[in-house]
């Protein structure tokens, strides 16, 4: 369970063999190291179906490199050659042999007739090409090993918080995780200033707790604040250490850690198991946004793009997790994603073996840019053929990452490192606003408890905040992109707005400091639902003695669509006015005509005909003068007056939803003590 990730394991083949039958258990209960000692020196009768059980046990512990020369040799009856073609290229190229693992993947393409494998094969052909520019980028980073903490067994996963260093490794355990041969993992801490970490500070996380002498446990994460912090466990409590991992959540109170419990964002238990793989599913390396509302995670859950796939979910103020989603195929590949980290300027980084890459996981940034999303190599130094992940900024210009590259102290290490590119300039973007309700046309309050979301121009959502008794809300947002905010709260329309920051951006070139924050303004005014109250369309107006819909009608109309949309409990009458030019009569039959040309304009788009009601007022209630005091025409006033509104007259009840949001899952009704089945109960 090195690093708390498993890779999607290949299915184990039942045919009869003559391998050892002892072996084929082992393997199949994911005691990997234990195949490969029974294994090696040529002990069985068919060696070619040995070398395949062997690489693949290099494999799933995260030894790949150390499986490529039993790959090249590896075959026999019921194995797969195309997926050892494929996992021999991945070896070559984890050593270093890219030509070699080139070929390996140009002869799969040529013969497979597995799709899914062949787009795999070519995707990671076209990564290998992309290496010699990637050597060729300007590198600013130089990177050191921190001896003075590595050990000759794992250290990975660093964060740092508070002056502290956190980070998982297996040193100081006498007792075994069987699929490695190693002992188990534990979260460790020492003192530290930036990098300078003092040693003789470095002890476990408590073992009555956090740490557990049959579990592997690390891969963490805390709220800014540091008092809740997310962790990934193994669950099963036996020897064999458990083949499923989940996370869980603990909070820091009263000088201690509270007993840690699952949260609601694991796969639920009834879909751990993939038997078609023979292989439980886990969530783990968890990471949180900068400003704590959101936690990122990696998992192997079904439904996503590849072997592991990068999460997200928000968390309220009670610390409950909902809206999980996966971040999409721009960011996912058909390979393996985890290891998030968002940094102080919003950017995510990540480990990938399915972006264009050095071998194995490498470091990625995420970085937006006018709407787009652009996924960089982090190059050489920071990436190596070796696994490199586990990326931890302090500043925006140093921190931490693992690997496991030669040099080291003989397994993952730490390293840190400094960015000293003279042009690195960060820029933080947040929209600030405040959530208001009118009083009258002059006067407005402040409207608390507000839900209000940011959404990118293609209709995502990517954040949403409550706002408390001061209506305050902060987004942060990114240079040169178009949002909608969207307000709602009971009893209030729900309310849609536009917002640019295009033409608000700054050039860094101007900035002397590494770090500026730059806040955007604005007010959002949510109309509460009132029977009979008045709402204005602004530019609903008709040509003189016409009723059709004009362009710049339709525009606003389409604003109207969207507002009955997002108030499906509303119905309403659509009122239109004309100026006083023609007969008393002819002015009335007008404004119906006009009336219901807006009603059957919405209708078209969508919105159900009992919820529209169309009527004419003429010429009865007009909001500007159609004459001057000396009796001339106003034509200005008369263009007013050829208007449209409409009004509320009923308000239904909308269906109460099976679930709250926060009652998504109780899980301190669902895991009472004793019968929680992830802990073997």
């Amino acid at each position: 369970m090195k690093r708390l990730v498993f890779v999607v394991a290949a299915v184990a083949l039942l045919a009869s063999c003559s391998v050892e039958k002892k072996a084929i258990r082992s393997f199949r209960s994911g005691k990997y190291q234990s195949v490969i000692s029974m294994l090696q020196g040529g002990k069985a009768k068919d060696q070619a179906r040995a070398n395949y059980f062997i690489a693949e046990s290099y494999r799933l512990t995260n030894r790949i490199k150390d499986a490529e020369p039993y790959y090249a040799k590896a075959g026999g009856a019921g194995v797969d050659k195309d997926s050892v073609q494929f996992y021999y290229a991945q070896a070559l190229k984890a050593n270093g042999k890219y030509d070699e693992a080139r070929q390996q993947l140009n002869q799969l393409m040529q013969r497979t007739g597995n799709e899914k494998l062949k787009n795999r094969a070519s995707f990671e052909y076209s990564g290998i090409a992309s290496l010699a520019s990637l050597k060729e980028n300007t590198s600013y980073y130089r990177v050191r090993n921190l001896e003075l903490l590595n050990t000759p067994a794992p250290e990975y996963s660093p964060v740092y918080l508070n002056n502290e260093l956190y980070f998982t490794s297996a040193r100081g355990t006498s007792k075994i995780y069987e699929a490695e041969g190693k002992p188990f993992t534990a979260i460790y801490k020492a003192a530290t200033r930036g990098a300078n970490v003092d040693v003789a500070t470095i002890q476990p996380l408590p073992y009555s707790v956090i740490n557990d002498e049959f579990r592997n446990v690390g891969s963490l994460a805390f709220t800014p604040d540091g008092r809740t912090m997310v962790f990934a466990k193994g669950n099963t409590a036996k020897k064999k250490g458990g083949s499923d991992v989940d996370l869980y959540r603990t909070q820091f109170r009263s000088g201690t850690w509270t007993e840690p419990q699952p949260i609601n964002v694991n796969t639920p238990i009834k879909d751990e198991y993939d038997a078609a793989a023979r292989n439980y599913s886990w969530d783990s390396t968890p990471a949180f946004s900068p400003d704590g509302r959101t936690l990122y995670f990696a998992s192997n859950r079904l439904g996503g793009y590849g072997g592991t796939d990068l999460y997200s979910a928000t968390m309220d103020s009670r610390g409950r997790f909902s809206r999980v989603r996966n971040l999409g195929p721009e960011i996912n590949t058909p390979g393996n994603e985890l290891f998030p980290h968002v940094s102080e300027d919003g950017k995510l980084y990540l480990a990938s073996d399915g972006h264009p890459g050095f071998g194995g996981l490498d470091l990625f940034v995420v970085k937006r840019s006018s709407g787009k999303t652009i996924i960089e190599n982090l190059g050489e130094p920071m990436n190596s053929s070796a696994d490199d992940f586990g990326i931890f900024l302090f500043r925006p210009d140093r921190g931490f990452f693992s690997s496991n590259r030669a040099g080291g102290k003989g397994d993952d290490d730490i390293y840190t490192f400094v960015n000293e590119d003279p042009n690195l300039k960060v820029v933080n973007y947040y929209l600030a606003g405040v959530t208001y309700t009118p009083l009258t046309d002059s006067t407005r309050q402040i409207l608390p408890n507000t839900r209000v979301s940011l959404v990118d121009a293609s209709g995502e959502l990517l954040q949403d905040f409550v706002t408390g008794n001061d209506g305050k809300f902060l987004f942060r947002v990114y240079e040169n992109e178009d949002y909608n905010l969207i307000g709602e709260t009971d009893g209030y329309l729900v309310k849609r707005q536009v917002y640019t920051t295009k033409g608000k951006s700054v050039d860094p070139a101007t900035l002397k400091d590494l770090v500026t924050n730059i806040t955007l303004d604005t007010l959002m005014i949510l109309d509460k639902i009132e029977i009979n109250k008045i709402f204005r369309l602004e530019n609903i107006y008709f040509d003189f003695d016409k009723y059709d819909i004009r362009p710049d009608a339709a525009r606003e109309l389409d604003k109207l669509v969207q507002l009955l949309t997002d108030n499906p409990e509303i119905k309403i009458e659509m009122g239109s006015h004309t100026d006083s030019v023609g007969s008393l009569a002819y002015n009335y039959e007008l404004s119906r005509n006009r009336a219901e040309a807006t009603v059957a304009y919405l209708i078209r788009k969508g919105i159900a005909p009992d919820r529209l009601t169309a009527k004419g007022y003429g010429e009865e209630s007009p909001i500007a003068r159609n004459t001057n005091p000396d009796g001339t025409d106003n034509p200005e006033g008369r263009a007013r007056n050829r208007r449209t509104e409409f009004k509320i007259i009923e308000v239904g009840v909308m269906p109460k939803p099976l679930l709250k949001e926060e009652d998504e899952f109780d899980e301190d009704k669902y895991f009472r003590k004793g019968n929680d089945p992830r802990k073997g109960n």
